[in-house]
């Protein structure tokens, strides 16, 4: 026979006290309180956010022109910025430089064209390339000025790009000219001599390895590169006296590669005035609105540019802003 059991009965759960109820009221809604905040804080961030977003997409969609000043809505006065080393690659390279000046030419509301001008100088194939450019736009478009305008300095090649505007402006104590040429090197012969260190180098053609720094110097190939310097530096002075023409008051040193003030350039005639972009912009050309046709960084560049600022200053603040609750 099997034995019967009694039925056990589940226990039943203890029925919560007053103060246990309260408290876990309490607990959950606190708990609800945080939720809600939470959410709201991160509504408001994402909300800002997004504003952040579209301002940047809106800078980053205006146009590579930036506008400057007022003026009177019927023209305006274009500037190309030459600034730094002329050189492929870099901001004052010729293509950026041209592609400024095609655009600047080719706005109907161009009344003249200012090249703002900070230069040391740099390669003279890139500075040729501009100056012709500049002459050739000044036979397509003989109604629209293009003026130099130096600040700091206007040296060699800056100088050989400035010749051909129609007027060079500067500053008293700005630094023009430097009409030379230059080719800079080292020689390591001696030293290596006193090191102990052999020089071993094979070439085909007789002066391959000319101006080699660790051989003594080949007296043909000297005389051959210093013959390539005079003729690229007859071919600066040439554009020189093409674009400033009989203002030019030339003495012994004027090519020796020397540079003058822009007061003793006035007197020489390397340059023509004292003026800065704004008396140039109102008083010469007449149109007091600038526009800056200088080329900018492409449009995915500036996104990725100002996205990058702007997400940064972002979360900058952000922390900083929840270090302080």
């Amino acid at each position: 026979m099997s034995e019967t059991h009694p039925h056990t009965p589940e226990p039943t759960p203890a029925t919560p006290t007053p103060w246990e109820r309260e408290t876990l009221e309490k607990v959950l809604m606190a708990s609800i309180a945080e939720q809600r905040r939470a959410r709201l804080w991160g509504i408001f961030f994402k909300s800002l956010l997004m504003v952040y977003l579209a301002v940047i997409l809106w800078l980053g969609a205006q146009p590579l022109m930036d506008l400057r000043g007022g003026g009177d809505g019927k023209g305006h006065t274009a500037v190309v910025d030459v600034v730094g080393t002329i050189a492929p690659g870099q901001p004052a390279s010729a293509d950026t430089i041209i592609q400024g000046l095609r655009a600047a030419a080719e706005d109907e509301n161009t009344q003249g064209i200012v090249l703002r001008m900070n230069t040391p100088g740099g390669s003279p194939v890139q500075s040729a390339y501009v100056y012709d450019e500049i002459r050739r736009l000044k036979r397509l478009k003989p109604g629209i000025p293009i003026y130099a305008v130096v600040a700091d300095m206007c040296a060699s090649g800056g100088y050989y790009i400035a010749s051909a505007a129609d007027k060079i402006f500067v500053n008293n104590a700005s630094v023009v000219g430097s009409i030379g040429v230059i080719m800079g090197g080292f020689g390591f012969v001696d030293a290596m001599g006193r090191l102990g260190v052999e020089r071993r180098v094979m070439t085909a053609g007789a002066h391959k390895a000319i101006l080699d720094p660790f051989s003594p110097v080949d007296e043909i190939a000297k005389t051959h590169m210093q013959s390539v310097l005079d003729t690229v530096h007859r071919q600066f002075i040439d554009a020189v006296k093409q674009g400033r023409g009989d203002r030019l008051k030339e003495t012994p040193d004027m090519f020796s590669g020397l540079v003058w003030t822009g007061a003793d350039g006035i007197k020489l005639g390397l340059a023509d005035e004292v003026g800065d972009l704004r008396h140039v912009a109102e008083d010469v050309i007449g149109a007091k609105k600038t526009v800056n046709f200088t080329p900018d960084q492409n449009f995915l560049d500036r996104i990725g540019h100002r996205f990058g600022t702007a997400v940064g200053s972002f979360l900058w603040n952000a922390l900083d802003s929840a270090a302080l609750r």
